[in-house]
């Protein structure tokens, strides 16, 4: 059975309707309006209806795209975000923090205290990653710039590390805020070069350990299948062999008492940023063949040069604009807008911004409006979006729970892969019941978002989904069973309910 069916069938079917006032504004938004504006952001809010009202598509578009905007949250959830020491804290700080806290309980006796230091240690690293988490969700659900929060996820996905692995808790803070945000609408070279400097996908995918006469390929198989390239784009298992070893000594900086000795030879070819560092002791320099063409030995500029050569590819084109066309428009998106965006990608040179406005300009995807179902994140950020409309939350917690629940926590992909953009991974029969009572508790306000972390719980009341955002934008869209589904609601929080859980809601 499809979703759409499944989510009719859980809404209740009572016979008590309540009675709502109804204002519309006199100029409401078209059909098409509505349509491009809930797949620009995390779906429909007061603010970003207001703002495209005031500026018009164009200008929207414009100001989205400009990379410079800056990114404007509600003062309350800036504090929030800044109040997490997975953000606030050099990601070097807390990685010090951590070598000095494992020396120390490494010294530490055989016994009960030393358990419970570990223990302790555990329990930091988690609260770390689910800072980072609660950080990236208040972003997408409070964010002004509401395309750029979903390329924030959308490149998350894409570049995808997982959390539980190694140090990557105490770093995933900065992925998301220091590699990813800055450059989500930038030149996708400058992404990739940013994702392959950071530890944490220099620990995910183990090039930390690739050195010379110790070759490990696994980050470079990914970069080429799974980050630029794609599957069946035309490089050989010998492209992957010759780019591990273009990236052996490409890793993290490890913690020296002394600094890095080198010979006159390797000094000048020694790279360090940050926790990232090149060390040419341990680099090949031998002269290799990437894709066709001869890359020589010279350190990390044969990094540069690779990164440069793979990201200038027509595949590489093809497949990012395919994938953000799959997130976008369709599962199965037009094959004439992906090969439009594609010949953005290289007439810009990977410009993402440029890329996107192709797409957001197109008639395809107005033409798909209805047909492209929600992710978990998209769900439950668009949920928060529409329910509370602005107010701030005080715990984010519950929204980790929820996705968790439906089985797309962030950090929490176990494959390199990323997760699944289209439909049947997320349609079963489980997910949909999931979703309804996910709805349920947002609608009925039983949820913990208003108390903050260590408070007795205190109610925050339902939220009123029943307001002029409802008639202008949403209601009109409405297909007649969800209309009569609302209708037999009996009270304003079943109502609440029966809206989130709708197929109108579900797709966009």
């Amino acid at each position: 059975m499809l979703p759409r069916h499944f989510l009719l069938s859980l809404l209740l079917t009572t016979s008590l309707a309540p009675a709502y006032a109804s204002t519309r504004d006199a100029n409401p938004l078209s059909h098409d309006d509505i349509a491009w504006l809930r797949r620009d952001g995390f779906d429909l809010d007061s603010a970003s209806v207001q703002r495209y009202r005031a500026l018009g598509r164009s200008r929207f578009l414009d100001e989205q795209l400009d990379s410079h905007t800056p990114d404007s949250l509600p003062p309350e959830i800036a504090a929030l975000i800044s109040s997490y020491e997975a953000v606030r804290t050099p990601q070097e700080q807390l990685i010090a923090a951590l070598e000095d806290e494992q020396k120390r309980i490494k010294d530490m006796p055989d016994g009960d205290a030393q358990a419970a230091a570990r223990k302790a240690q555990q329990q930091h690293a988690n609260d770390l990653l689910q800072q980072a988490q609660q950080a990236e969700l208040l972003r997408a659900v409070y964010g002004s710039n509401q395309l750029k929060e979903q390329m924030v996820w959308f490149w998350l996905n894409h570049f995808s590390v997982y959390g539980v692995k190694a140090r990557i808790r105490w770093v995933a803070g900065d992925y998301a805020e220091g590699t990813i945000r800055p450059r989500a609408l930038g030149k996708f070279k400058d992404l990739v070069m940013a994702t392959l400097e950071s530890p944490a996908m220099l620990e995910f995918l183990d090039n930390a350990q690739n050195a010379k006469g110790k070759v490990n390929e696994n980050y470079a198989r990914e970069l080429m299948e799974l980050h630029t390239l794609g599957v069946g784009s035309g490089y050989s298992q010998q492209d992957v062999q010759q780019l591990a070893l273009i990236l052996t000594g490409v890793g993290i900086t490890p913690r020296r008492d002394q600094p890095l000795k080198l010979g006159p030879k390797m000094a000048p070819f020694y790279v360090h940023q940050g926790m990232f560092e090149f060390n040419p002791a341990r680099h090949d320099f031998s002269d290799k063949v990437l894709l066709g063409q001869k890359i020589k030995g010279s350190g990390f500029s044969e990094v540069e040069q690779a990164v440069e050569l793979i990201t200038r590819q027509p595949a590489c084109a093809q497949f990012i604009s395919r994938k953000l066309a799959e997130y976008f428009v369709a599962d199965e998106p037009p094959p004439a807008l992906v090969a439009r965006m594609a010949k953005t990608f290289e007439r810009s040179d990977g410009d993402i911004s440029k890329v996107l406005r192709t797409m957001f300009e197109s008639k395809e995807l107005i033409a798909s409006t209805g047909k492209k179902f929600k992710d978990p994140t998209q769900f439950v950020v668009s949920s928060v979006r529409l329910a509370y409309d602005g107010k701030p939350v005080a715990n984010a917690k519950p929204m980790l729970n929820w996705l968790n629940q439906l089985g797309e926590p962030v950090f929490g992909r176990l494959t390199p892969d990323g997760w699944p953009l289209e439909a049947t991974g997320w349609a079963s029969s489980g997910q949909m019941a999931k979703r309804f009572e996910i709805a349920r508790a947002i609608g009925t306000g039983n949820n913990q978002l208003f108390t903050p972390e260590g408070s007795p719980k205190v109610g925050a009341g339902f939220p009123m989904l029943t307001t002029r955002l409802y008639y202008d934008a949403i209601e009109p869209q409405l297909a007649p069973a969800t209309h009569s589904a609302l209708g037999k609601a009996m009270s304003q929080q079943e109502w609440n309910t029966f809206l989130l859980s709708s197929p109108d809601f579900n797709y966009r």
